[in-house]
């Protein structure tokens, strides 16, 4: 018995706290999304998500999910297809470049969204005028908005695994480069990819202050404009999009223990 340890009713009280911390909120939501016209609890404000006759005053939240969606994809690809590579190259080859590296990475945590989009703007304004002014370039600032939180994600199945051992060994056997990193290192860094992205998709569809200031319609924008009209319906929303990041949740969880099982 761990003496330094809490106590086993001091366990249960801070999971009580931390579990009301987080419950009460979301009960809250969900039973005013039931809150019927008569005043009595009903689902009337769920099913008129699917009412054709309402679809157009909720049509901006559909419209907004979609751009979220394909911002996500993108921004995951950045995480992917870009970071993690880049961090595979430092850690295996630049170590000595690893603490500046590392610092312009987790830099963008420390700024303000409102100065980052003030920085953003006249790039933005190129951006505009050489690939459009679609939705979808917003994932370049979401991008580095993430870098912190993947960054650190990534980083931590980084420490766990001998990236120099199994690249030496890979290289040994005729690998080419990119059969190493996506035969030999991707799959001993799997649990940190999918973490990465995880957070990846949670930031975008909880981002507001960079789409609002650069105009731009996403699923955060969007339901403030509804809400205007319908309050239930953002808070429905809102619902089905934790529902979303929580299933996705236990999908990395499951997942990362595969992977654990099949390594042991």
């Amino acid at each position: 018995m761990n003496r330094l340890g809490p106590s086993l009713a001091t366990r249960w009280i801070i999971g009580i706290v931390v579990g009301a911390f987080f419950a009460v909120p979301l009960v809250a939501t969900f039973l005013y999304t039931l809150r019927g016209t008569d005043g009595g609890l009903s689902l009337e404000r769920w099913f008129a998500l699917f009412d054709p006759e309402k679809s157009a005053a909720i049509k901006p939240i559909w419209t907004g999910l979609g751009n979220s969606l394909i911002l996500a994809v993108v921004t995951v690809a950045i995480v992917l297809l870009l970071l993690a590579p880049t961090m595979i190259l430092v850690n295996l080859r630049f170590a000595r470049l690893k603490p500046v590296f590392e610092f312009a990475v987790l830099l963008p945590i420390s700024i303000p969204a409102i100065v980052l989009v003030v920085g953003l703007a006249p790039i933005y304004l190129q951006i505009g005028r050489a690939l459009g002014t679609g939705t979808w370039t917003l994932a370049f600032a979401y991008g580095i908005t993430v870098l912190p939180f993947a960054y650190r994600s990534i980083q931590a199945s980084i420490d766990a695994a001998d990236l120099r051992t199994l690249a030496e060994a890979a290289r040994s056997l005729g690998a080419g480069w990119p059969t190493v990193v996506l035969k030999v290192l991707a799959p001993n860094l799997r649990q940190g990819l999918l973490a990465a992205s995880l957070i990846s998709i949670a930031v975008v569809l909880g981002e507001f202050t960079i789409a609002s200031l650069l105009n731009r319609q996403v699923f955060q924008t969007a339901m403030l404009v509804v809400q205007k009209q319908d309050p239930y319906a953002p808070a429905i929303f809102t619902l089905l999009a934790l529902l979303f990041v929580f299933l996705l949740l236990l999908l990395i969880g499951r997942l990362a223990r595969g992977t654990g099982k099949a390594r042991s």
